[in-house]
This record gives C-alpha cells, sequence and structure tokens, in this order.
C-alpha cells in the first residue's frame, strides 16, 4: 500500500500543520442527531469503520455506544491525535487505499470523502461498497453544491443531490437510500449547507424497504469540520 505524502497532497499538507489546531477545534463537536440516523441501521455491537476519522470523536462515541470500531486517517500526526483521543488504533490509509471486503456493518465518512478528487470518488464508492457487509450502510457528508473548488489550501468536492446519485449509480451493490440537507451551526457560518446521505448495500428494492421501516430522527448538522 503506498499512501501519499504531504508533498504529494496539498490537502494532506493543511491537516498535517494544522492538526493540533484541527483536533481542539472539532473534538467537542456535538454529532448526536446524525449518530441517532446512522446507527438505527446497524446492528448492536456492529463493526463500524470511522473512515476519515479525523479528531477521532466519532469512533469514541461509537465506542462508548457498544458497537466494535476499525478507523482510518491520511494525516499521520491526526491518527495519532485520535488514537489517543478514542484509545483505538487508527490506521494511515486514504480512501483509495481501503481494501476490506465485507468486513463493516457500517462505514461513517463524515465530511471526509468531500476531500476525494471528483474523478476519483467513482471508484472509492466502489471500494466502501465492497467493505460493507451485506445489507451495511454507508453515512456520508459533502458540502452542497456541484463543483470542485480549494479554499484554505484544502481541495474539495461539493455534492448536490444528483451527484451524489451520479456516483452512486454505477456502483450495482449501492443503494442511495436517505438524503436531507442541513446547515453549519459555528458561530458566523450558519448561512452553509451540508448534504447528508444514508448509501446501503444490497438491492434498491431492500433499501427502499429498509428505508420506510426507520423512525424518522429528527435531523442535525453535518459534519462541522471544515
Amino acid at each position: 500500500m503506498t499512501t501519499a505524502t504531504p508533498m504529494d497532497d496539498p490537502t494532506l499538507a493543511y491537516y498535517e500543520n494544522q492538526a493540533e489546531t484541527f483536533f481542539a477545534e472539532t473534538v467537542a463537536v456535538d454529532m448526536a442527531p446524525l449518530y441517532a440516523r446512522f446507527l438505527a441501521r446497524v446492528p448492536p455491537g456492529g463493526h463500524i469503520l470511522d473512515a476519515g476519522c479525523g479528531s477521532g470523536r466519532d469512533a469514541l462515541a461509537f465506542r462508548r455506544l457498544g458497537y466494535a470500531l476499525s478507523a482510518f486517517e491520511a494525516s499521520p500526526t491526526l491518527a495519532r491525535l485520535a488514537s489517543e483521543h478514542c484509545g483505538l488504533p487508527v490506521e494511515v490509509r486514504r480512501f483509495q487505499e481501503v481494501d476490506w471486503l465485507a468486513r463493516f456493518d457500517g462505514i461513517w465518512a463524515c465530511a471526509s470523502l468531500l476531500h476525494v478528487p471528483m474523478a476519483e470518488l467513482p471508484e472509492v464508492f466502489g471500494r466502501l461498497g465492497r467493505a460493507l457487509k451485506a445489507d451495511g450502510v454507508l453515512y456520508v457528508s459533502f458540502k452542497y453544491g456541484a463543483r470542485k473548488r480549494e479554499h484554505g489550501g484544502r481541495r474539495f468536492t461539493d455534492l448536490d443531490e444528483a451527484g451524489l446519485a451520479a456516483l452512486a449509480e454505477p456502483v450495482p451493490a449501492l443503494a442511495v437510500i436517505e438524503t436531507w440537507v442541513t446547515g453549519d451551526r459555528r458561530p458566523g457560518r450558519e448561512g452553509e449547507r451540508w448534504l447528508n446521505a444514508i448509501v446501503a448495500r444490497g438491492s434498491p428494492t431492500r433499501a427502499v424497504q429498509r428505508m420506510y421501516r426507520q423512525p424518522d430522527e429528527s435531523s442535525g448538522p453535518a459534519e462541522l469540520t471544515t
């Protein structure tokens, strides 16, 4: 497995250089409303992959709720801080290097896939789909929009509902079963919007049936880390 270095990737360089600040600014954000919508579709005690785990905040929350956890983060410094925080090993890995097969009941990719270039997202979705067990689910969040851009030294891929559907459609194992849009709760940035989605492994028919069996939890803020 070949892992990118900060010299290869300006976004990775940003997180390496800003790891301490990023950790401090994000580790205490309350994500409980989003956890509820995701965990409603993960079996109790199931195995969750925190993909692009950032501060390790969410991995720790899931662990405390009794789930089995694996986690990875592309930034070595941030991976170390996350591991210290959540008390779990955090592997240094990129989405393009995901190679597990039928391993996880749920994958949590909260404001992390948005740094994958648009051209590479179809392959990454395929990799994530293969990493899910049958009937597993994937949570994703993106800044709301339909473009690729750079901001503050980082690369972003913004998606709307149509863009997400187009990415998932070529992956036969995946079906988008729920999308919702939320605002950013950070002071002064309430106008920023996020696309949240639950993507299920399994046939579209089975995914829709599962969607209608789920309770309607109240929506909450999308990931507030970018």
